[in-house]
């Protein structure tokens, strides 16, 4: 069965991005440590990267790793749609968990207007791929897919948020993961990958 991968960057009070959706305070590091660190970054997960800066980043061509789809709600979604990119990611299958935004917004954008477990369930189910589904974001869509997260790939930034969105906003349920690896960079940043550690 497919997995279901939250990856997601956040600031050490696990905010995944401030009070109005910004992420542009999180912190690079100087050039030539963001640099080594974005480059490992996008081997390891090329899909990760929107289609718009694929070429610059040298992944034009390059196939998919680890994820063949997109799940996300419509606080991450709406972004790129606000600056008129309606397919952020038009090498994955797009989904937007949304009840407000409307049916047609791109053809290569799939808009779930509820039930994101049934539909998260449904991906893991398919069969005839290897591929897993990333979970992009926001806060309360993780929220409610806590239950059938079976990893988490955590980028933490040395950075204090003080408000903003987290990375989990539903109800009390705590979940254990395991540590598989953890990689610290120069500048600042930890790539930590967890496991689940028992399914319920």
């Amino acid at each position: 069965m497919r997995k279901l991968v939250y990856y997601i960057a956040v600031t050490l009070d696990g905010r995944i991005a401030g009070p109005g959706g910004e992420y542009d305070f999180f912190p690079a590091g100087d050039e030539r440590q963001s640099a080594a660190y974005s480059a490992w970054a996008n081997t390891l997960y090329p899909e990760t990267v929107p289609t718009a800066y694929r070429a610059a980043a040298g992944l034009a061509d390059t196939p998919n790793r680890y994820f063949d789809t997109v799940v996300m709600g419509l606080g991450t979604y709406r972004a790129p749609f606000e600056q008129g990119v309606t397919s952020p990611y038009a090498h994955l299958r797009q989904y937007v968990v949304s009840s407000t935004l409307r049916p047609d917004a791109d053809p290569a954008v799939t808009v779930v207007p509820g039930d994101p477990l049934g539909l998260v369930r449904a991906l893991k189910r398919e069969e005839g791929t290897a591929l897993n589904v990333w979970l992009c974001g926001g806060g309360k869509l993780a929220g409610a897919l806590l239950s059938e997260i079976d990893e988490l790939v955590v980028k933490s930034y040395p950075v204090v948020a003080g408000a903003g969105v987290p990375a989990f906003d539903g109800a009390f349920d705590p979940t254990v993961f395991d540590v598989a690896e953890r990689t610290a960079f120069p500048n600042g940043v930890t790539l930590t990958r967890l496991t689940r550690l028992t399914r319920r």
